[in-house]
């Protein structure tokens, strides 16, 4: 019994030591492998908060992109860009066309003009969040400038060359106050600086919270516009004035010239916006800048307007030769001249090594309309204050015509009248549709409750210009019709896909677009919020490459 009992202990030790061995082996590997495994996952949680906070304070890279580009060439149409693309295989914008997205159906602001169209692509918003319809146009909340903001309201509101110190000087000495309409704000009656007339937040300011350097290149002194209600949100803002006189740069100029009556002095002008940017890609600043005295580098958002082609769209022996769209000798001058800036561009952006980090956007403001010279038609700009005057003496507040007319009336209650008086004279004033109540406010708010929405807007004929009877321009932009309204917009970078999309886009799309390139989050824009804009389709294929 002893020999037995000893055995199957000796047995029972021998196995319990054996199973408590492989067990604890077992045991403690299993500790290792956990232990491995939640050493792995911290790691990648490390990683991607560390992302996260990159992000969000806007140090980061989506897809390497650290800098955007955005060249609106004004005037430029989707079909200009085909034509030269094709016609010129070996380009600088046909490099661009193999290196990104094409989208053939493009569509700027309504109205289709500098101020609401550039705000579209740096905002994400129309007039309608903006409150911005025309560099020239009215509210009937504001005062003239030199007020004491006592008497009756409303006012012209030119935000152009007129609020210069000396609009006579390529660099004016920036926006005088005293030529600033004013407004009462808390009590006070205060100058209202072009920035602080914008209703909703830029690109510029997003970026410059973050921490990254912005830089802007426009025509004159009032696109202060874009650095946003903050007055902050562009360090680097370079804007010779284009209506100063073009002999500041070329003693051969006509007496009276300025930089925007012929397609060479346009060149000119816009040289100096293209040398600026070029400097900008060197992490320079340029000379008579407005800084903000922040260090200068390579701008995280920057970009330009080109003329010429406007010009060469506009000016008398320039535009179109035919209903295709074939060009000019002067408006093909332009185009080429606007091709090989942007080719100076890319060339610098290799020679920093940043080409590859840097997202181009060649989009424009606006078109120009009537492409086919047979349908461009002058009619006298007073046919329609005169119509709207003949409802009552004095009822018109201020006209803004182009090829659309845009009105507010000093009496609301009489719009039903003006439009019946309009439709009447349909055939004298050329009128193809008039927007006011709900057709109006489908687009826009209520004129009743903002005070600057237009209470009535005309649109003419295709090819229609309102103007003197003796006006030598050949097009003109502002309207709602195909010409003004389908541009170019083509977005660039050595690492995307080449697509063409042909779904509609409004060029709103380019502002939550640009953040989402920096890794900046698009909700941020007021008007991307209020409008609901989309980021352009094909973008987040190509951002992940």
């Amino acid at each position: 019994m002893y020999f037995c009992y000893g055995t199957y202990t000796a047995l029972g030790t021998a196995f319990l030591d054996k199973w408590r061995g492989t067990y604890m082996k077992r045991y403690f590997n299993e500790l290792a492998r956990r232990a491995l495994l939640l050493a792995v996952s911290m790691t990648i949680l490390s990683l991607l908060s560390s992302q996260s906070l990159a992000a969000a304070d806007g140090t980061g890279d989506s897809g390497g992109i650290s800098h955007v580009l955005l060249l609106s060439v004004d005037g430029l149409h989707e079909k200009d860009l085909a034509r030269y693309v094709e016609l010129n295989p070996k380009s600088s914008l046909a490099e661009l066309t193999h290196l990104g997205i094409t989208y053939t159906k493009a569509s700027a602001s309504k109205p289709s003009y500098s101020f609401p169209g550039l705000l579209s692509m740096v905002t994400g918003g129309s007039p309608r969040t903006t409150g911005v319809f025309y560099d020239d146009s009215y509210d009937r909340n504001m005062f003239p400038p030199g007020s004491d903001c006592t008497g009756p309201s409303g006012f012209d509101i030119g935000y152009d060359e007129r609020i210069d110190f000396d609009q006579n000087k390529l660099f004016s000495g920036g926006i005088n106050p005293a030529n600033l309409p004013k407004e009462i704000i808390s009590g006070k009656c205060v100058e209202v600086y072009p920035h602080s007339f914008l209703r909703v937040n830029t690109i510029f300011e997003v970026a410059q919270q973050a921490g990254l350097y912005t830089a802007w290149s426009d025509d004159r002194p009032a696109y202060d516009i874009v650095r946003g209600p903050s007055g902050q949100g562009v360090a680097d803002l370079y804007t010779p004035e284009l209506d100063s006189s073009a002999t500041n740069l070329f003693s051969s100029a006509p007496a009276g010239a300025t930089f925007n009556s012929s397609v060479d002095t346009a060149i000119g002008y816009d040289t100096l916006k293209v040398n600026a940017i070029l400097l900008e890609i060197a992490g320079q600043l340029p000379a008579n800048s407005e800084s903000s005295g922040s260090t200068p580098a390579v701008p995280a958002i920057f970009g330009m307007n080109f003329q010429a082609v406007n010009v060469g769209q506009e000016v008398a022996g320039g535009g179109y030769l035919d209903a295709a769209g074939t060009p000019s000798p002067e408006l093909l001058k332009a185009l080429d001249f606007t091709d090989q800036s942007i080719g100076k561009f890319v060339a610098a952006l290799r020679q920093q090594t940043i080409f590859e980090k840097t997202v181009v956007i060649v989009t424009a403001k606006h078109g120009q309309t009537p492409i086919d010279p047979t349908k461009r038609l002058i009619v006298d700009s007073t046919i329609i204050p005169n119509l709207v005057n003949s409802v009552q003496a004095g009822l018109l507040a201020q006209a803004k015509q182009d090829d659309v007319s845009l009105l507010w009336l000093n009496d609301q209650s009489k719009v039903n009248a003006v439009v019946a008086e309009l439709k009447a004279n349909k055939a004298q004033a050329h009128i193809d549709r008039i927007l006011s109540g709900h057709s109006l406010t489908k687009l826009f708010n209520d004129p009743t409750t903002d005070s600057r929405a237009p209470d009535i807007i005309v649109l003419p004929e295709p090819g229609v210009i309102y103007a003197s009877p003796t006006a030598a321009k050949i097009a003109d932009h502002g309207g709602f019709n195909e010409d003004d309204t389908h541009v170019a917009l083509l977005v660039a970078n050595p690492h995307f896909d080449e697509e063409r999309i042909s779904r509609p886009v409004e060029t709103t799309q380019i502002a939550p677009t640009i953040l989402s390139f920096l890794d900046l989050d698009p909700q941020k824009l007021q008007a991307v919020g209020l409008e609901n804009t989309k980021i352009l389709p094909g973008i987040g294929e190509n951002n992940q490459q």
